[in-house]
């Protein structure tokens, strides 16, 4: 395994973000349906989103993996071999599974559609890989407590032909592999059935038992801590060592995320894996590394894959912010191209352009005009219509940001 063979797995919550996933260089894109899927919070696709999207992805030969990674009740599985078979009529190339009894459903109803074992089932040694390779898997998703070391391990001793999967940016999970009864126990939303409410990024306080009604911080400061607050994932430069390891499949954290996050961090990877498919023994361009701090995130470390812990960030919940989401181009009128507003903008600032298959690059907003064509210093309101008078080459659907620091 190699450079040569990488996959790049971009997320996709609905069509939107599935669109930005394809036009910024994914080969293969994860989504769900209404059901079964981990991500409740995500509009997700129904049967008509569902045909279209492998419709496209196909079209622009992109793979379709869709998320049958719940743990379903027995009510539920009454409902799975019908939506797994809709799955294989139109087309999807692989399901992401969690449970041994969807596993065998869906070897039963869908026999062409792949299988891979989600990182759920949390895949730790080359036995248990072996084991998912016997029922069927062509993948399995390793749990994202492995380091570099053991996932060598699971290559070397794996079939050959089952192929590794690992995270390599993205929110990362407190608990094991996501199986986390944190949120069910306190709110009622279970995890394990895509409704985490992510109470491991909540401020907590100690009390004791003879004064219940006194709080006490558990850092020496006058807030609290957030004790289970990890830090987000970024191996984009580390991508030959993955490589090395023997992992298939690179793939990004972010179903909930919004369509320009999937877009930037996309094309950040996508530019990173051509860079060292060239490159392999050079040190990552500084300005593929830049986009990705580009996005709203937290503290990037390189989790569990050089050994020790992932990083926590116990004062704070806080996102860092260095670029803001300002407008998308809608297109071009002559000399004058179409933005929608996204957050306010003014006249005169440098806008950073990101756009499909090409190198960030900046421009100043010269001259703006609103919808009646009208001169303006800024686009104050959401999603009005702006004007910019200019001959910058910027394609329908490209991310105008500002850095605001």
């Amino acid at each position: 395994m190699g450079l040569t063979d990488l996959e790049l797995l971009s997320p996709a919550g609905d069509m939107e973000r599935l669109i930005s996933a394809v036009k910024y260089g994914a080969d293969a894109v994860y989504l769900a349906g209404k059901q079964f899927g981990m991500r409740a919070a995500p509009d997700n696709f129904g049967e008509r989103e569902l045909r279209e999207a492998v419709a496209y992805c196909h079209e622009n030969e992109v793979k379709v993996y869709v998320t049958c990674n719940t743990l379903p009740r027995n009510e539920e599985l009454k409902e799975l071999p019908g939506f797994l078979s809709f799955c294989g009529e139109i087309g999807v190339d692989a399901f992401i599974i969690s449970d041994l009894g969807v596993l065998a459903l869906a070897k039963e109803y869908a026999p062409h559609v792949e299988r891979h074992v989600s990182t759920q089932t949390g895949i730790v040694n080359y036995a248990a890989a072996k084991a998912c390779y016997e029922l069927g898997a062509s993948r399995v998703v390793l749990a994202r407590e492995l380091p570099l070391e053991e996932i060598r391990g699971i290559r070397e001793n794996a079939p050959p032909e089952l192929e590794l999967e690992a995270f390599v940016h993205g929110a990362m999970c407190v608990s094991f592999s996501g199986r986390c009864l944190l949120s069910n126990y306190m709110t009622g939303r279970d995890a394990n059935r895509g409704q985490c409410a992510q109470p491991c990024r909540w401020e907590y306080y100690l009390t004791e038992k003879e004064r219940p009604d006194r709080q006490f911080t558990i850092l020496q400061e006058e807030k609290g801590t957030y004790i289970f607050n990890s830090n987000d994932l970024r191996m984009i430069e580390h991508i030959p060592e993955l490589a090395a390891a023997g992992v298939t499949s690179l793939k990004i954290e972010g179903r909930a995320k919004s369509a320009y996050y999937v877009a930037s961090v996309t094309a950040a990877y996508r530019q990173a894996i051509d860079f060292f498919r060239e490159n392999p023994e050079k040190e990552l361009p500084p300005e593929i590394l830049e986009e990705t701090e580009k996005i709203s995130h937290r503290a990037y470390s390189h989790g569990f894959y050089f050994g020790g812990e992932p990083g926590q960030i116990p004062d704070r919940s806080q996102y860092t912010r260095n670029y803001e989401l300002v407008a998308i181009c809608e297109g071009r009128q002559g000399n004058y191209l179409q933005l929608r507003e996204r957050n306010r903008f003014f006249r005169g600032e440098t806008v950073d352009i990101l756009q499909p298959g090409k190198p960030a690059f900046t421009a100043e907003l010269t001259e703006l005009y609103n919808e009646d064509w009208e001169p303006i210093d800024s686009a104050p309101h959401a999603e009005m219509v702006v004007y910019w008078k200019t001959d910058v080459p910027v394609e329908s659907g490209a991310f105008l940001r500002i850095r605001r620091v």
